[in-house]
């Protein structure tokens, strides 16, 4: 049975210490970071099937670690934990890409079911790869190509990137300055 890669990003050492040693065995294997910075290093780097995080973080909190990571990944299950527990804080939890609010303390039979809940509802969840069509043109993002009458041509990264969040976002407007700041 594959493991379910699990980015935890939590700031307090001992809290992720339990919460990685809890879920760390079988089902799960734990990443670590420590803040939304590093947290979206990691991302890059493991690609996770879903993430933990924390709110209230240094050099980058929760809310804005998960809308950078949304801009590109709209599908990945995010569950928010946070000693935050206002109606308006879990309003801005779900408003910033959040699946799912876990308000501090809570038990770790609750965090494993929520965690558990989440990856079952998300319905793209280790699907074939998306192929968009452009007209005549096929872009592929697995294989970093974009293909117009059998020819293919390789993107850079940073084409890549770009063509890909138009695709994700068609018919919406993208902020050129975030575009450009994230790329």
């Amino acid at each position: 049975m594959e493991k379910i890669n699990v980015l935890l990003v939590e700031d307090e050492q001992t809290l992720a210490s339990i919460i990685k040693d809890t879920l760390d065995g079988s089902e799960f294997e734990i990443f670590l970071a420590c803040n939304g910075r590093e947290g979206i290093e990691k991302y890059k780097e493991i690609r996770p099937d879903i993430i933990v995080s924390d709110i209230m973080m240094p050099e980058m909190d929760g809310f804005t670690m998960v809308r950078r990571i949304r801009q590109t990944d709209p599908h990945l299950p995010v569950l928010f934990l946070s000693a935050r527990s206002a109606a308006n804080d879990v309003v801005a939890g779900f408003e910033s890409g959040g699946n799912d609010y876990l308000k501090k303390p809570f038990g770790m039979a609750e965090l494993v079911i929520r965690i558990k809940a989440l990856l079952n509802r998300v319905t793209i969840h280790r699907q074939e790869p998306i192929r968009f069509e452009l007209g005549k043109y096929i872009f592929d993002p697995v294989k970093q190509t974009l293909i117009f009458q059998q020819e293919k041509e390789l993107l850079s990264n940073r084409e890549l990137e770009l063509l890909k969040r138009l695709c994700l976002y068609k018919d919406q407007v993208l902020p050129m300055q975030e575009v450009l700041l994230d790329l």
